[in-house]
């Protein structure tokens, strides 16, 4: 007993020897936080990239000029839902010296050897691609600031596309619970400010509370209160409705978050919300399987280039699932799509109410074309992802810091309503209804005629 006691006296003597020559380990106030080496002061992060902006705007005007015809020529008798007319022909230049008949006679394979691939069949680059992230339009900002006084205007670049391509401004609103009242946002911008106004006499209040956390901004990687930020002032964030305005789309772009390295993200364009009560795929690229899963995840990761750290860092939104995230997934469910008054109950043409023209589509669209077997009646979609192989037609090759390669399978989406929601594909690349037939015919290899792409066109934008 005598024993065991001495030897545990001698274990603590040795202890106690160890620790003595131990040196005490610094406080945290003693040891020196200083910034990371590479880090630059805020004053000087703007004066940097506000001298490089004109480069980068020139850089991307003069690729646009390259690729399109972007003159404000409207189609004849053709407008949206709310008036603004429609832009008619293709916008898409050809490498000179071609026609679109010569290249529809030609094979995948020799319009590549040949690089004959029109310039605007390329996917098409962010304004800035290696600095990405959300790009609004002038009269998104402009109504933003003047009803909120939140200016979601970036100090580093300014939103590429002429005002006469894009969706209407303020676009109508239409429900799937009360389609007698017709256009419900009476003309206006739908913010946190005129919200409840505008809808709190046929909303209940679990929908209203969704829609108000759907116009209520929240930190993003652009639009943030950090020195990491893209804002002249620190700024409480974005909200959904500033892209999806109104429900819908005002065509503002960003780069997706789910793909790396940086030269091989998408340029993304805003879908609408209109119908998201009969899809079951969201993202353009990630299949997530619910409108609840696209609402709770894109503020956890989308809203910060696909980086939780820079979410944890620039104030992550966490929306609780049941009592947030449902009630915004039950708001964006009612958004209906626009009248066709066109349409019979099955979603095709009244063949009194339509134009011959409208009639020869709609057979090529079922027949010929084959548009149909991805975009079947009545709301025009598949909900499936099919992967075009446009990388046939063209080498690789970098555009303004986006390497032009395959995409992969993209979502299907509805072109219900399609007429509304200008620029076309998943990337914008697409100014008109007409380019969408002209690429489509050489990716299928149609061989459509003249006539054939005029009535194509006439039946979608009846749809």
């Amino acid at each position: 007993m005598l024993q065991r006691f001495d030897v545990q006296k001698a274990l603590w003597a040795c202890v106690g020897m160890m620790l003595a020559f131990v040196a005490p380990l610094p406080t945290v106030a003693q040891v020196p936080l200083e910034p990371p080496a590479d880090q630059v002061k805020f004053d000087d992060l703007v004066k940097k990239l506000q001298q490089e902006k004109p480069q980068f705007a020139k850089r991307h005007q003069d690729l646009l000029k390259q690729r399109y015809d972007l003159g404000d020529r409207p189609a004849q008798g053709a407008t949206m839902t709310q008036g603004k007319p429609v832009q008619a022909g293709v916008r898409v230049k050809l490498t000179e010296g071609t026609t679109w008949d010569q290249l529809a006679g030609l094979s995948p394979a020799d319009i590549k050897s040949k690089n004959l691939w029109p310039p605007g069949f390329f996917p098409l680059p962010h304004p800035h691609h290696e600095a990405g992230g959300m790009v609004f339009p002038q009269p998104t900002i402009d109504e933003t600031k003047k009803q909120t006084d939140r200016d979601v205007t970036r100090f580093d670049l300014d939103f590429d596309f002429p005002q006469h391509v894009l969706p209407e401004f303020p676009a109508p609103i239409f429900l799937t619970t009360r389609p007698d009242l017709g256009d419900v946002s009476k003309g206006q911008l739908v913010t946190l400010n005129n919200f409840r106004d505008l809808f709190e006499d046929f909303l209940n209040p679990k929908q209203l509370e969704g829609l108000r956390l759907l116009v209520t901004p929240f930190p993003q990687q652009q639009f943030n209160a950090t020195d990491d930020r893209r804002s002249l002032k620190p700024h409480l964030g974005v909200a959904c409705f500033d892209c999806h305005a109104n429900g819908h789309t005002n065509a503002a772009t960003h780069t997706v978050g789910d793909i790396r390295p940086n030269e091989h993200r998408h340029r993304i364009d805003t879908p609408t919300l209109r119908g998201v009560n009969v899809q079951r795929l969201f993202g353009s690229q990630r299949a997530l399987k619910t409108v609840e899963d696209f609402t709770e995840f894109e503020q956890r990761a989308a809203y910060f280039d696909g980086d939780p750290v820079q979410a944890t860092a620039k104030g992550v939104n966490v929306l609780e699932r049941g009592s947030q995230v449902q009630f915004m997934a039950e708001f964006q469910e009612l958004l209906d799509f626009p009248p066709a008054p066109k349409l019979n109950l099955l979603g095709k043409l009244d063949p009194s109410k339509a134009t011959e023209s409208e009639l020869r589509g709609q057979e090529l669209f079922f027949g010929k074309a084959q548009c149909g077997v991805c975009h079947p009646a009545p709301y025009y979609t598949d909900n499936l992802m099919h992967n075009l192989h446009v990388e046939r037609f063209f080498n690789e090759v970098m555009i303004n810091g986006r390497k032009a390669s395959a995409d992969g399978p993209i979502k299907t989406f509805p072109l219900r309503g399609i007429k509304d929601s200008p620029p076309y594909l998943h990337d914008d690349r697409l100014i008109t209804l007409d380019d969408s037939v002209e690429f489509f015919n050489l990716v299928l290899g149609l061989k459509l005629n003249a006539q054939e792409k005029q009535d194509l066109v006439a039946f979608m934008q009846a749809l």
